[in-house]
């Protein structure tokens, strides 16, 4: 065994990998696509260099190979010192990250009714793992658990109360570890600790979540009970009215096709009839493509009306930042977006914009601005990382705590 710390993220024919030293520096990370289905392959980052796969290779056989090539590669001499996944749903059950034994993946399979796209991937990683290395610590980092801190007024729906006491209708929220990291690295940045430090973190990706965080505490956020609610993302609707699955009904569409619509065909991608990737919608904006530029503003300004709404849930407001691929990368929609915050006193200055907050720190607003603006590269992996780290000492200080 050697002292690495090996990151897991399981999607349903893909697989991340991410190895980390006993610093928590990233020492390569490893990426498989088209598992279960012809022509599956991996490559590995730290030598762009592709690693063979069977015929149809599954997570398991995925993952074995993916190991073997850090090994063959002298990334890694051994097993690794601790293994972290990142676990989308862990409903009311986690409010933390936590050592995965068989109670855990219990809780994880009964959550899979929440996030059944989701949970039962992720079990696949965590059992392929278990299979692979059965002596090393496991930890499970969930999504959801930095979202258990919302308050009722925040986190109920205006159901009847069965829904929520006998099926767990409520709002659970997600990309909680991206939060998560946002409000150490915004309290860094600002001068301040994280339990005095409140901010609106805006994660802006193929899925999008904006998350108002109080004293470094979530107390309010987008996703509800499944990741489609809140904002216009790459190809989710976001919030629409509920009587849609109805309407559409009436019209031939059965539940199960508007649900697959929401999830897969909306979004940037359904507004525009052409892509969910920000970058091209940019171009074809830009190149009088009318549908793209609808895309475009329909999302900045949607993220605005939540950015507005998030407010409501603070008692100060230290930031706002911008993260995920999205909201690292588009100087086009954080000025879009600061454009309808006026009213907040929010002005981006033109040229930190455009670079990406290099030359100040993250920062990306003009001196006048009544609030600063923020951009941070998110590192969930990390955030897995420390997490694992974290449980598998604990573990080997009390192995029966």
């Amino acid at each position: 065994m050697d002292d690495s710390i090996l990151v897991v993220n399981c999607g349903s024919s893909s697989l991340k990998l991410a190895l980390f030293d006993h610093d928590h520096q990233k020492i390569a990370s490893a990426l498989a696509e088209r598992l279960n289905q012809s022509g599956a392959l991996a490559r590995i980052s730290a030598d762009d260099s592709s690693v063979p796969l069977p015929a149809r290779a599954n997570h398991e056989q995925a993952l074995a190979a993916l190991i073997n090539a850090f090994k063959d590669r002298g990334l890694m001499t051994g097993e690794p010192a601790a293994i972290g996944h990142r676990v989308v749903h862990g409903g009311e059950t986690f409010r933390e990250a936590s050592l995965i034994d068989d109670e855990t993946i219990a809780a994880i399979e009964h959550c899979s009714a929440l996030a059944p796209l989701h949970n039962p991937v992720n079990l696949a990683g965590i059992r392929a793992m278990k299979a692979l290395c059965p002596d090393v610590p496991q930890v499970a980092v969930f999504d959801t658990a930095y979202h258990q801190t919302l308050p009722p007024r925040a986190f109920r729906y205006a159901l009847p109360e069965h829904c929520y006491r006998d099926w767990g209708v409520r709002r659970y929220g997600f990309h909680g570890t991206s939060h998560a990291f946002m409000a150490q690295q915004a309290a860094r940045l600002l001068g301040k600790t994280p339990a005095t430090t409140s901010i609106i973190s805006a994660h802006l990706g193929n899925g999008c979540s904006i998350t108002a965080i109080r004293d470094g505490i979530s107390v309010d956020t987008s996703m509800g009970l499944t990741p489609l609610e809140g904002l216009v993302m790459g190809t989710r609707s976001g919030d629409v009215d509920p009587s849609v699955f109805d309407y559409l009904s009436s019209r031939g569409v059965s539940a199960s096709e508007t649900h697959k619509m929401l999830n897969n065909d909306s979004g940037l991608l359904g507004l525009s009839g052409q892509t969910n990737d920000m970058r091209t919608l940019c171009d074809l904006a830009d190149h009088g493509h009318e549908p793209s530029r609808l895309a475009i503003d329909v999302f900045c300004f949607r993220l605005a009306r939540y950015i507005g709404a998030m407010t409501a849930s603070l008692g100060q407001l230290d930031a706002l930042v911008f993260t995920g691929g999205i909201g690292e990368n588009s100087a086009r929609v954080r000025q879009e977006t600061a454009r309808h915050l006026r009213l907040l006193g929010i002005e981006l200055e033109p040229d930190l914009n455009r670079n990406h907050g290099r030359w100040s720190d993250g920062r990306i607003n003009t001196a006048d601005s009544r609030y600063p603006v923020l951009v941070i590269p998110t590192n969930e992996e990390l955030v897995i990382a420390r997490e694992a780290d974290r449980l598998a000492a604990a573990r080997h200080v009390n192995p029966d705590g």
